[in-house]
């Protein structure tokens, strides 16, 4: 029989159109696969010990000097400590430059009226047990988004490249909250909204790197 840890942790579901919140401890790996393909997951961190550390767009673009994250490099704080590792993409085509979709967001651009679900919401439903206030949520890690950028610096948000089963691990560099959601927004993710699945391999289980 072998003593050691499973290093494999089964999957959790995010259904669509919600969201959830968890803790990680540094050294911790998440996994966030999309599990039937052309799904984004919106991703926000705040260091556990201090919310008022949280993950920053600008610092993590501006340190990795280009647009689009992946294999090996680091999201990082507003205080510029990382946060996040990436350490495995199958994809390689996320975005760092949007907010999370939100009842706003919904109205102005697409001219709904009505209550719609949206990534802001479930994030700060998610969160807000935990004592994080709505506007301290920002630019959010948007997993397998798939945005573009022209010449003249318009954007045009496209079809997520990612297929059934792709994935993308992040290690965490610090104790974390982090909030996860599948996101609700139709344009997004190929006119149709799906479930994100994600686990964590604890560092317990695999070693501290």
């Amino acid at each position: 029989m072998d003593p050691r840890p499973d290093p494999s942790p089964p999957l959790l579901r995010i259904p669509r159109q919600s969201g959830t919140s968890l803790v990680l401890r540094r050294g911790d790996v998440l996994r966030i696969v999309d599990p039937l393909g052309e799904q984004v997951c919106d991703l926000y961190a705040f260091a556990l010990d201090d919310p008022a550390r949280v993950l920053s767009s600008g610092r993590s673009l501006d340190y990795a000097s280009k647009l689009f994250l992946t294999t090996g490099d680091r999201l990082y704080a507003n205080d510029s400590t990382p946060m996040f590792t990436i350490v495995a993409d199958t994809v390689g085509r996320h975005d760092f430059t949007l907010t999370p979709c939100s009842q706003e967001m919904f109205e102005r651009l697409y001219g709904v009226t009505g209550r719609h679900p949206s990534c802001f919401e479930n994030l700060v439903n998610a969160l807000g047990p935990h004592g994080i206030r709505p506007e301290w949520i920002g630019t959010t890690f948007n997993v397998f988004m798939n945005v573009a950028f022209d010449a003249a610096g318009r954007i045009e948000v496209r079809p997520p490249l990612s297929r059934a089963g792709d994935y993308l691990e992040l290690r965490a560099e610090m104790d974390l909250l982090c909030g996860l959601t599948a996101c609700s927004a139709e344009g997004s993710n190929a006119g149709t909204l799906k479930p994100i699945d994600y686990a964590v391999r604890r560092a317990a289980a695999v070693g501290t790197p």
